[in-house]
């Protein structure tokens, strides 16, 4: 019935595969946050009236207040840990803030205080971040379907329900423009739909009856009956959702190395600390000598030293590579980036540029058209449609500076093409095999079909999707069509391989032609084709299992799944659906392919200075140490010492702010 073409008012079209709404937590709405802000705040304000010289009470006051903000939640998430028997670094951190307190050494224990509140505040919004585009991936299913009664058809009884209540064998009716509601077989009806959020397909793919359809995948301009294959709590969308936060729930818990260390450390120094207490004192030493040794001891073997050590090269590197375009979103993932040793790429949107472009143009002998006057004739007619591929040729005859000359009997057929009158002639714009499907109307069109066909066989094999051009029914020429290689990839690839010793392995939902092809031109061998989310996720722990730390680099909501599974991912920041973006551990912002080993490389030069900088840190701990139990190491000199291997070792991590550090970050 003629409303069946209509798209109800509840499904409205969508202009994307990733377009369901954002919902993501401010900053300011997390606990952690507001608490850390608070201390940043009277930190802010205590520092220039103590170094003004202002009363103690006033700055003094402000300190308390960024102590007790900052410190109270580690601090009883330390308490809570060592009832488990487990030191927890920030207990320490907590303890070492009071310790330089008491020693007078207020602003530095306060300084250490904010940091630590901050980054615990950075880390909660990373994670509900991350929980909101999870939710947020279900919006792309539609709430409610029209599901058609048992017997009927398009001219039938109907009803809108829920698809939660839709079950396996009901009938439903997706519209034109309507986002599907469930998996499930088409029946009948034909229509081009874009899957890309399931297969990252860059081109909609022809459904017509038996092809299998997924819910959240947006319908084009037909109107299809579609049997439902599975419950909502089965389907793919619903699967990729529940990988994401299963990948996310088994990933072992990230902890720089340092922190690793520190544990055994820690306990060490405490245990230390009471003994250079409790030993002189036992042997006769006053109790005032012998806290001020203990206390020396605990400020030169402090574990503050040893952590302000390690932060300061993967912060730098961080800052630097944020500057050229990468987001790293912690310290912890900028020191993974160096560990990786095999890097799995997706096709679309990340090697290539994820938009169709016409590629070749090529009018047939005897049309008595040119190649720029069959591109503009095949963009008149396909000026009213939406189809990437219209897009694609009307972008292409812009570009060309072309008029787009009037039509008038535009029509569009679903899994065809379209047909427009133009300058009094009927043009037909699409697929050679449906084009050419109808009986032949004379010699000069089986001429030219012949030729169309040779040609069309030659741009598929070379990975792109020929279209056909008829004029009055006799084929005019043909246009090539295909997702265009960034122009770094290549090198990219190159350079991956050189870093990591192994070739990267392609993981892509497209189709195995395209695939090795694109493969073929970066140098790809290991190529995994047609793949769906779940395939890519197999995959990736495969190579993990084998030993591998895989580094994932996606753009889609069908990568988020691998993405979270990886011992790093990357995703692609201009075209990245929100789940990809908020489930990687970093973000090419400006979609420069190149960056990745840049950054990689870097990652490995902030580890190399993180080793240089706890040699340093070690030497100073070791000396000062020594001076402390062997003779007689006066306080302030013990605080001197450690402060200044503190800056030393600060201002060596330092510099990897330089531009030059990204320059000769090289392979």
């Amino acid at each position: 019935m003629p409303t069946a073409l209509l798209p109800r008012s509840d499904q409205r079209p969508s202009t994307g595969p990733a377009s369901a709404p954002r919902r993501r937590t401010r900053l300011l709405a997390l606990t952690e946050a507001r608490w850390a802000a608070t201390a940043t705040a009277a930190f802010l304000v205590a520092l220039p009236l103590q170094l003004a010289g202002a009363a103690s009470w006033t700055w003094g006051a402000l300190y308390a207040v960024a102590y007790v903000a900052g410190g109270w939640e580690p601090a009883l998430a330390g308490l809570s840990a060592l009832r488990e028997k487990t030191l927890d670094v920030d207990l320490l951190m907590i303890v070492a803030a009071i310790g330089a307190a008491s020693i007078g050494q207020v602003m530095d224990g306060a300084l250490l205080i904010v940091i630590f509140a901050t980054s615990g505040a950075l880390e909660a919004l990373a994670t509900a971040r991350t929980a909101d585009s999870v939710r947020g991936l279900l919006d792309l299913a539609p709430t409610t379907a029209t599901r058609l009664a048992e017997g009927d058809g398009d001219g039938g009884g109907e009803e809108t329900v829920d698809t939660a209540e839709l079950r396996v064998g009901d009938i439903v009716l997706v519209r034109p423009g309507e986002r599907v509601g469930a998996d499930g077989e088409v029946l009948d009806g034909s229509s081009d739909v874009d899957q890309a959020t399931i297969t990252g397909e860059p081109l909609p793919v022809a459904k017509e009856a038996g092809a299998e359809v997924f819910a959240g995948t947006l319908n084009g301009a037909g109107a299809l009956r579609v049997r439902v294959g599975r419950d909502a709590a089965d389907s793919v969308i619903a699967r990729i959702v529940a990988m994401v936060e299963e990948a996310s729930r088994t990933k072992a818990p990230t902890q720089l190395f340092i922190e690793k260390v520190e544990q055994r450390y820690s306990l060490g120094m405490v245990v230390a600390t009471l003994a250079v207490f409790t030993v002189p004192l036992a042997l006769g030493d006053d109790l005032t000598g012998a806290l001020l040794r203990a206390m020396t001891f605990m400020i030169v073997a402090s574990p503050c030293a040893v952590v302000l050590a390690t932060m300061p090269p993967l912060l730098s590197a961080i800052a630097n590579a944020g500057r050229h375009g990468v987001l790293v979103k912690s310290a912890v993932v900028m020191e993974r980036l160096g560990q990786v040793d095999a890097v799995a790429l997706d096709k679309t949107g990340t090697l290539t540029e994820g938009t169709p472009r016409v590629t070749a143009v090529h009018a047939l002998p005897g049309s008595g058209l040119s190649d720029d006057t069959l591109l503009a004739l095949a963009a008149a007619a396909e000026h009213r449609s939406e189809h990437p591929l219209a897009r694609a040729v009307v972008g292409a005859a812009r570009a060309r500076g072309m008029d787009i000359a009037p039509v008038t009997d535009f029509a569009s057929a679903p899994g065809v093409g379209v047909s427009a009158t133009v300058g009094g002639a009927t043009v037909e714009v699409g697929a050679p095999a449906r084009l050419l499907g109808t009986p032949p109307g004379s010699e000069a069109r089986d001429t030219a079909s012949a030729d169309v066909l040779a040609y069309a066989q030659q741009l598929g094999d070379g990975g792109q999707t020929a279209v056909l051009v008829l004029r009055d029914g006799i084929p005019v020429g043909v246009l090539g069509i295909a997702d265009r290689l960034r122009p770094d990839a290549a090198a990219t690839v190159t350079a991956l391989e050189s870093l990591t010793g192994r070739a990267p392995m392609l993981l892509t939902g497209d189709n195995a032609q395209a695939a090795v092809r694109l493969a073929t031109e970066v140098g790809i061998d290991d190529v995994r084709a047609g793949l769906l989310p779940q395939d890519k996720v197999a995959a990736v722990r495969e190579a993990e299992g084998a030993g591998r730390r895989v580094l994932v680099i996606g753009d889609g909501v069908n990568d988020a799944p691998a993405l979270a599974a990886a011992h790093t991912g990357i995703a692609m920041g201009r075209a990245g659906s929100d789940l990809a973006l908020e489930t990687a551990d970093a973000v090419i912002v400006r979609d420069e392919l190149a960056t990745v080993p840049k950054v990689i490389a870097l990652s490995r030069r902030a580890r190399g200075l993180v080793v240089q900088n706890l040699v340093i840190a070690g030497a100073f701990i070791a000396v000062l140490v020594t001076w402390d139990l062997v003779g007689s190491l006066p306080l302030p000199l013990g605080v001197l010492g450690h402060e200044g291997s503190t800056v030393i070792v600060g201002l060596n991590g330092l510099r990897l702010l330089r531009d030059a550090a990204w320059r000769d970050a090289g392979v």
